[in-house]
């Protein structure tokens, strides 16, 4: 039998294990068991929490189709939760090893809990071939940028790295997308080799935007940490923001500074644990 921990963040919720003291054999056909809405416990994927020798815990992120994203903003705020509320780690400052780096985590304890929880999730990655993404007429622009407002398909995007890769579209009202036939056209288009997210972006202000995203290997989900970041990245660069930015996503809000001074994005959001239970 295997503990399991459900966990929520604004709505992207995953099945957290303990892979410190529990051994998973095939996370990848587990995290597909663990994700099914209607025969499994249901998930946006599963997350395992083990030892790190780079940081004070690693992160490995599983979607519902098996594959293995680099990393989730969502994700690893309930992971901070996890370890923190299981005793796991007695620090409000925690580093988490990622498949895109290694990340810093601020926690705000309440009542012996963690509720809120700011993650430093470095600095945005802007080249295009880092991106990955490729394109027959790539264009240039913002000192060399690679993939400002350029067209895929039928649409144009902007195209951020936060240690996976995000396609931006702006358009005038998210509830008017067909987001189940243009996410999956844009996630799989031959400009990215390694798939990419898809998020549909709303203006309303200088500082607050409405976003509705599509996630590589799992489909629409109610929030994306990453994305929403990518999203301000691609506001403030199409001159639409401020660097601080309020992000209403369909599962709740966050807060997101892409900061002038160190180049770094911080992601702040809430961190809830639904329910523990077993899996044969």
């Amino acid at each position: 039998m295997l503990k399991f921990t459900k966990m929520e963040g604004i709505g992207n919720d995953y099945v957290y294990i303990d892979a410190i003291n529990q051994i998973i054999d095939n996370p990848s056909e587990l995290s597909k068991k663990v994700s099914d809405r209607h025969f499994g416990i249901g998930s946006d994927g599963l997350i395992l929490i083990s030892k790190s020798d780079k940081a004070d815990f690693k992160m490995n992120i599983y979607n519902p189709d098996g594959s293995e994203a680099e990393m989730c903003g969502n994700g690893i705020r309930c992971l901070a939760k996890f370890v923190y509320d299981k005793k796991m780690t007695n620090k409000t400052s925690i580093t988490v090893e990622t498949l895109s780096g290694i990340k810093t985590l601020d926690l705000k304890v309440e009542k012996g809990k963690v509720s809120l929880v700011t993650v430093d999730m470095g600095e945005p990655i802007l080249d295009a071939d880092k991106i990955p993404v490729i394109n027959g007429f790539k264009e240039k622009s913002l000192n060399g940028i690679d993939f400002i407002n350029v067209k895929v398909e039928f649409k144009k995007f902007t195209c951020v790295s936060m240690g996976n890769p995000h396609a931006i579209c702006f358009i005038d009202n998210i509830n008017n997308i067909d987001i189940a036939k243009i996410g999956p056209i844009i996630e799989n288009d031959k400009c990215f080799p390694n798939k990419t997210n898809v998020e549909f972006i709303e203006i309303i202000s200088k500082n607050e935007i409405n976003m509705r995203v599509w996630e590589r290997g799992t489909g629409e989900t109610l929030a994306c940490g990453t994305g929403a970041c990518a999203s301000v990245i691609a506001s403030i660069l199409n001159g639409y923001t401020d660097r601080k930015v309020t992000v209403n996503l369909l599962g709740g809000k966050l807060e997101i500074l892409w900061n002038k001074e160190d180049n770094h994005v911080y992601m702040k959001g809430p961190a809830r644990t639904v329910y523990e239970g077993e899996i044969d």
